[in-house]
Formats: C-alpha cells, sequence, structure tokens
C-alpha cells in the first residue's frame, strides 16, 4: 500500500502540481478570501493538478515504455493504470465540488481549467496549438481565484492576460527536455516543430511578457519592485537554461526556472495591493 501511495504522488507530477497550489494559495490570500475561502482554493486546485498529472502518466504509459522511462511509475509497476485510472476520475469530479464553495461562476472556471488541461493530455499535444490549453488553464486559475471571492467579482484583464502568458511560457520551457523522446514516439505539438532554440525563445518572451503585464496592468506608475521582477524575469530563465545545458540527460531547470518566476510574480501581485 504504501508503494501505490508513494508511486501516485510521484505520477502526480508533484513539483509543478505543488508550485501551482501554492501559487494559487498565495493569490487567494492576497486578494482577500478568509482562511475558509484559501483553504477551499486550495484544495481546488490541489485536485486539479493531481488529475491532470494523473491523466497525463495514464494517457502517457505507452509512450513513456517505449522510451524507457524509469522515472514513471506507471512504467515501472508501483502503479496499475486501473488504479491510476480511478485516481484520475475521483480528482476530476472532486474540482467542481470543491469549487463549488466559490459559487457556480467559481465551479464554471475551475472546470474549464481542468477540462482545457486534460484536452492538452489528449489530443492537443501532438497538434500546432498545443499552447493553447496551458494558456486557458493557467488564465483560468486567477479568474477562478477571483471569482471564488464573496460577490464574484470580475478578475482583472491584465491579471487574466499575464497569468495565460506564463501558462504559454511554461509549454515551452516544460517541453524541453522531452523533445528528443517526443520525436521517437511522434510528438509534434508547437515547440517541437519550432525546435530547442525556437521554443527556448519562446518561453523567455512570454515569461517576461508575463511579468511586464503584471507590472503594468495595475493602476498607478510601476514601483521598483516590480521592476527589479522585470528584470529577474529576464535572468531567472537564462540561469536555469544555461545550469541545464551543463546538466547530463533529462534536466527540468528550465520548467523550474519558469516555477521561479512564476512564485516571484505573485509576491510582487500580492505585495503591490488589492487586486480588486
Amino acid at each position: 500500500m504504501s508503494t501505490r501511495v508513494l508511486g501516485l504522488v510521484r505520477a502526480s507530477h508533484p513539483e509543478p502540481a505543488a508550485a501551482v497550489t501554492v501559487v494559487a494559495t498565495l493569490l487567494a490570500a492576497g486578494v482577500g478570501h478568509s482562511a475558509a475561502g484559501v483553504a477551499a482554493v486550495a484544495l481546488t486546485v490541489l485536485a486539479s493538478q493531481l488529475a491532470v498529472g494523473w491523466s497525463n502518466d495514464l494517457i502517457d504509459a505507452d509512450r513513456d515504455a517505449a522510451v524507457g522511462r524509469t522515472d514513471k511509475p506507471v512504467t515501472t509497476g508501483e502503479v496499475a493504470r486501473p488504479a491510476l485510472a480511478r485516481a484520475t476520475a475521483v480528482a476530476a469530479v472532486a474540482v467542481p465540488v470543491l469549487a463549488l464553495a466559490g459559487g457556480p461562476a467559481a465551479a464554471a472556471c475551475a472546470t474549464l481549467g481542468l477540462v482545457s488541461a486534460l484536452l492538452y493530455n489528449r489530443p492537443l499535444k501532438s497538434t500546432p496549438v498545443s499552447v493553447l490549453p496551458y494558456a486557458v488553464s493557467f488564465g483560468a486559475l486567477p479568474a477562478f481565484v477571483v471569482l471564488a471571492l464573496p460577490g464574484s467579482p470580475m478578475p482583472p484583464a491584465w491579471l487574466v492576460a499575464a497569468a495565460a502568458l506564463l501558462g504559454a511560457g511554461a509549454h515551452f520551457a516544460n517541453v524541453l527536455p522531452d523533445l528528443a523522446d517526443d520525436a521517437r514516439t511522434g510528438v509534434r505539438g508547437l515547440p517541437h516543430r519550432l525546435g530547442p532554440v525556437g521554443s527556448r525563445l519562446a518561453a523567455a518572451g512570454l515569461l517576461l511578457a508575463a511579468t511586464v503585464a503584471l507590472v503594468l496592468g495595475p493602476p498607478g506608475p510601476p514601483s521598483w519592485t516590480g521592476l527589479s521582477a522585470v528584470a529577474a524575469a529576464v535572468a531567472v530563465p537564462a540561469v536555469g537554461w544555461y545550469a541545464g545545458r551543463a546538466t547530463a540527460g533529462r534536466s527540468a531547470t528550465a520548467f523550474r526556472a519558469v516555477l521561479v518566476v512564476a512564485l516571484i510574480d505573485v509576491v510582487l501581485l500580492v505585495t503591490s495591493g488589492r487586486v480588486v
């Protein structure tokens, strides 16, 4: 049983799942949710991340086996496919149920983000519009957090746009370590069509655009903190990709750089004043 639980944790893509949940929790606290509201947001986002991560490993099980991915619990036998399918279904059903604590509009937005991410796993991953689900799902995240406030206020357009840009950048960075394996198994999303150099440039540009949107979007002149965040959005990905080149084999440093920029952006957001 302990091996199965550990396998389920590993199959959930725990690092990005934890990072996205932390970002959503910080944002919920920053926009004024009560303790109960923050908990509801955190549980909803965690359930969504689990459903997406488990679905991804379930759908990609044959591909991962074909390229010898020993870091995938399904391919090593730690978790059986039926168990992973059941876990995915439970987590997916839990998302709208948990999100209803914030009202129907918030639940609809959370469900949109989940469905979009699941559509990336199949069939959009191998298409020229593979970036679209990332943009939609990340854009839906802050919209859900704001809509879950009492009265369901409309989320600012600049906030949704910044999150969508961040998500699009995450897509290009996330795929970089898997380009070779994906090519062997016939995956041809947008990053594969642009290649490593094009994907790095796209990720860097999108991350910078997301941070600029957060700095310039709110009313008033940009602060020195905001300008420092823009500088970090330039420096952190460059350092991450340089470190990744020095690492043999598959390296997640590029995607970790995205997570660092995302955390910087949300801290900037919650310390710069009210969002709504």
